[in-house]
């Protein structure tokens, strides 16, 4: 079978290596490359400052050296004085307007991201969530995207600086003595060798860091998100054996990263220590043969001090660039993922809707070449109640996330009226239908904002009138601030509430069409009655999609759809298809035959 992919916008994955995340960081980053530059000047200027300040040093020192032997020169060793004060003022100012330009731009940049990342939510297809946890999709939203930003601000700079400081200093000390220059470069080059060591070893422990630290907030969302249901099963043991496999896995990745980061403060502190040694020893040969001055031993001195201090700061970026890779690499690989199709040149939903629905031969899976709906047709008439009972698994859900066009078909057609739906705006189509789900969602807010969701113009006449239709407004009306009681000062709903509560935002909505997936299976019989009561009401004039396990609630269905293995096995009324004596029958007959051991049961008690 032929997957059409036409509709799709695709964007070939990234590759996962450091080399391709920095490029999407800074092609990102292409909007502001205007405050970056003016940063990084700042930051070279305030090197170049930092750097000229020993030079004067040592002119200051041969200065006092001199009046050692005769008259101090005090006019010449107050200027020197000014001199390097300006120039260490200059320095200092020149580094904040650096900083303050980059925090500037990364906090932009976290800002654009975390808007990039939340419009790109509305535009991935639902099978990406059905693969991704949600705990995975808010890590990089939140740690990877604060990771890359901070790591960013400070590494970028750093890195200028560093190589500026490093290739000025060199130049310098090659101008200033060869000889000595030569003796601080060559006692510096095993800090090269460890900075590239430590930069290849230490790569995948920052990726699988950030891998980790987004397995773990996954597990912690689905593990609370479900906890009575672990504790009902009795299975805390094994989510907290989960929890600690992962948890060791963090740890020994962050352990290991920030292991081989640590090494380069003190390694390169040694090599620092190590040149001021070799300096000063061959400075003072040097200065016994007469070839140099005191001014140009206590110059190089601080030089040294200047080329080491870059070698450190370039391999700390260096280190810390890898942990923004790693996590520029989790952010735009999302980015990346293939959406749904575009809305921009598809036309609007028909003025006035009938209801009539087509599936005409439709075919669709989650998994490539694992079909869930094979070759489904059905053709619904405007206002008809259609029932669509199964198995589990026979594909039911899947029918209503189609129509809905929350995933895009393998082959066929789904038509409203005539039109389908594939040129239609997905905005448009979802405004086509109320929907009550089997999972009653609910925002913390108030009563009146959970039931007006979308309806803010909604008046208070039609509100309560809804409320009552479901047998909600004397529940609410009872509560200390009635229809604006805040849901957690209501006390605990009960499940029933809950979905009470959804089929009144539903009522609110007044589409044209009504999808209801199992919508009293959370509420008991005499509830379940004034539901259906109030679906009636809400299903007048209306096409209407029922999902139903509980087949008595759908007995006065003008079309029931029974599916089985994504296929249409049989379709008729209630009447007909018990008459059939087919899977339909079976279906009914066996959950009838279970509520009248159900009440045996209930009765000897």
């Amino acid at each position: 079978m032929s997957h059409p992919t036409g509709r799709m916008n695709r964007t070939k994955q990234k590759p996962r290596d450091f080399r391709s995340a920095m490029r999407d960081i800074f092609k990102y980053c292409k909007p502001w490359y205007t405050p970056i530059m003016a940063a990084l000047l700042f930051s070279v200027g305030s090197t170049v400052l930092s750097i000229i300040a020993p030079d004067k040093m040592a002119d200051l020192t041969n200065s006092i050296g001199a009046g050692l032997a005769g008259s101090i020169d005090l006019d010449g060793v107050k200027s020197a004085i000014i001199g390097i004060l300006i120039i260490y003022c200059s320095s200092g100012l020149c580094t904040c307007l650096s900083n303050y330009l980059m925090i500037s731009v990364m906090q932009h940049i976290s800002w654009s991201l975390r808007k990039d990342i939340s419009e790109k939510i509305n535009r991935i297809p639902l099978g990406y969530f059905d693969r991704v946890s949600v705990g995975d999709v808010l890590s990089r939203i939140t740690n990877d995207v604060d990771t890359l930003s901070s790591t960013l601000n400070s590494s970028v700079t750093s890195l200028v600086q560093g190589l500026t400081q490093f290739i000025g200093v060199i130049a310098v000390m090659l101008i200033t003595n060869w000889v000595l220059a030569l003796t601080a470069i060559g006692s510096s080059l095993f800090g090269f060798a460890f900075m590239l060591i430590v930069i290849k070893r230490s790569q995948k422990y920052f990726r699988s860091q950030q891998k980790n630290l987004g397995a773990i907030n996954g597990h912690i969302e689905e593990t609370y998100s479900g906890h009575d249901t672990l504790r009902i099963y009795g299975a805390q043991e094994e989510a907290g054996r989960e929890f600690d496999r992962i948890n060791d896995d963090l740890y020994k990745t962050a352990w290991k990263s920030q292991f081989f980061s640590g090494l380069m403060a003190p390694f390169m502190s040694f090599i620092g220590n190590f040149g001021y040694v070799a300096v000063c020893v061959v400075g003072a040969s040097l200065a016994l043969d007469g070839s140099i001055d005191f001014g140009t031993i206590v110059a190089f001195v601080a030089y040294v001090r200047l080329f080491t201090s870059p070698l450190s700061q370039i391999s700390s970026s260096a280190t810390r660039l890898q942990s923004a890779a790693a996590a520029g690499e989790r952010v735009f690989s999302f980015l990346s993922e293939t959406e749904m199709r575009s809305d921009a040149e598809l036309g609007d939903a028909p003025q006035r809707i009938l209801g009539r629905v087509e599936f005409d031969h439709v075919s669709f899976g989650y998994i490539p070449d694992k079909p869930v709906i094979r070759d489904f047709s059905a053709k619904v008439e405007p206002g008809q109640t259609v029932a669509i009972v199964g198995h589990t698994g026979a594909g039911k859900t899947t029918i209503v996330n189609l129509l809905m066009d929350f995933y895009e078909l393998w082959s066929g057609e789904i038509r409203i009226d005539g039109v389908p739906i594939s040129s239609m705006k997905r905005s448009e189509v979802h405004s086509l239908f109320g929907m009550v789900l089997q999972d009653a969602w609910l925002f913390e807010g108030s009563f009146r904002e959970n039931i007006t969701y979308g309806k803010k113009d909604l008046d208070d006449e039609r509100m309560i009138e809804v409320c009552k239709a479901v047998g909600l407004h004397h529940y609410i009306s009872t509560l200390p601030n009635g229809y604006d009681t805040m849901l957690s000062e209501s006390g605990s709903l009960s499940e029933g509430q809950k979905q009470l509560l959804t089929i009144a935002r539903a009522m609110v909505e007044n589409a044209p069409m009504i999808i209801l997936d199992e919508a009293t299976s959370a509420v008991d019989t005499r509830t379940e009655r004034l539901v259906q009561q109030a679906m009636q009401r809400l299903t007048s004039g209306r096409t209407s999609f029922v999902i139903a396990h509980r087949l008595s609630t759908i007995k006065d269905a003008d079309l029931i759809l029974v599916m089985d293995h994504g296929d249409v096995v049989e379709s008729g009324t209630h009447s007909e298809l018990l008459r059939k004596g087919g899977l339909y029958a079976e279906l009914y007959n066996s959950q009838f035959d279970r509520e009248d051991d159900a009440a045996r049961a209930g009765g000897r008690a």
